[in-house]
């Protein structure tokens, strides 16, 4: 999980209703008067969209965690700290802004994407500057502190996830199913996620630079990282007092990943943090408890908008059932599409990797007779 939104488990997922599709092509017979009448796309997803309420576009829940990106997580939290009025639109993770990120959000029938840039938005526009208190030193170690995080440590853990994608559906008890909002069966799509997160998620690791390490190297960069924090924190409530800022909503944001995944699952970077680093398992707590009060419920229901008033059971069942399970079998049929497509494309892969092995083999032969 590195880069912005598509790397929690986003590789997992199909992307065949970006934003930023093609327009189908339009024959050259067409009539003009027809081709004007032609509606364009819309900006938004969200049509039936509301006056100054934020709509969220991020990953699925998980049943220990909000979030598997700590960048939609980090969103969610400065929306929650800042009190603004927002809503998660339950897109099944299918949508991509036209940046091809997640988290993103809609507003006033506007796309706004990346989480650095929503969260600069956002504060303009509602006067919702979460760090007007600190002053320029303490403005300057904040901005390198997030970029330690945001460009190192998240990459150790990016680096963890690609490695091990069995202790990833493990630690966060992810259930494909339901994140997807399909019926194709759990086994097949964990095996789907392992087959391609831990491929493609690979590739960006080590282009990002991280990846050429060893185990042990990349384990200790993290634990580095770690101190760093613990050691800035020290014995306060939160970074800069008694008041969180926006390094305190980036670091929980990031921690969380690392803290919350299941014990019985080995991974020696939240051991170091529980057994090195009290104070920031203090902050995450702290971060949860403030922003965060309906996490059990969160966790237990997966509901994206547990923070919402709900509509009376009986309005809720009669909701466009059909229309659900018209959209389901869609999704089902793109994602099967997905599959077919990826394990093509491995096989090609192998075949090539093969033909060099047998190249390589042929030539080391010539040479060996010479």
């Amino acid at each position: 999980m590195a880069s912005e939104e598509t790397n929690a488990s986003g590789d997992a997922t199909h992307d065949s209703n970006k934003q930023e599709a093609a327009e189908p092509l339009m024959s050259t017979e067409q009539p003009p008067a027809q081709q004007q009448q032609q509606q364009p796309k819309p900006a938004v997803h969200k049509q039936n969209w509301e006056k100054d309420i934020v709509y969220l576009y991020q990953f699925s829940r998980t049943p220990l965690l909000p979030s598997l990106s700590p960048y939609c997580l980090k969103v969610e939290t400065w929306l929650r700290l800042a009190g603004l009025k927002y809503e998660n639109v339950d897109h099944k993770m299918k949508f991509r802004s036209k940046k091809g990120q997640l988290p993103f959000i809609e507003l006033n029938g506007e796309e706004i994407a990346d989480s650095t840039i929503i969260l600069k938005e956002l504060a303009q526009r509602f006067e919702k500057d979460l760090d007007a208190g600190l002053n320029n030193d303490q403005k300057n170690v904040s901005h390198a502190m997030i970029s330690m995080i945001e460009n190192h440590l998240v990459w150790v853990v990016a680096w963890w996830r690609t490695k091990f994608p069995e202790n990833v559906i493990r630690g966060y008890k992810m259930n494909l199913q339901h994140a997807l909002g399909t019926r194709i069966p759990n086994g097949i799509l964990n095996f789907f996620f392992k087959f391609t997160f831990a491929r493609k998620g690979a590739k960006k690791v080590k282009a990002q630079g991280m990846g050429v390490h060893k185990p042990e190297e990349i384990i200790e960069f993290g634990q580095n990282d770690l101190k760093v924090l613990s050691d800035m924190l020290a014995d306060k409530p939160f970074f800069f007092g008694d008041e969180p800022t926006t390094l305190d909503i980036v670091a929980f944001s990031s921690l969380a990943q690392i803290y919350f995944i299941d014990k019985e699952v080995q991974y020696t970077l939240r051991d170091y943090m529980q057994d090195s680093c009290p104070n920031l398992v203090g902050h995450v707590n702290r971060m949860k408890e403030r922003c965060f009060p309906d996490w059990e419920d969160i966790c237990k229901t997966l509901d994206l908008n547990s923070h919402l008033p709900k509509p009376p059971p009986e309005e809720k069942e009669s909701k466009g059932k059909e229309e659900e399970q018209k959209k389901e079998k869609e999704g089902d049929k793109e994602i099967e599409k997905e599959i077919e497509k990826e394990i093509e494309k491995s096989e090609k892969e192998e075949k090539e990797i093969e033909k060099e092995v047998e190249e390589n083999k042929h030539k080391e032969e010539k040479e060996a007779a010479k």
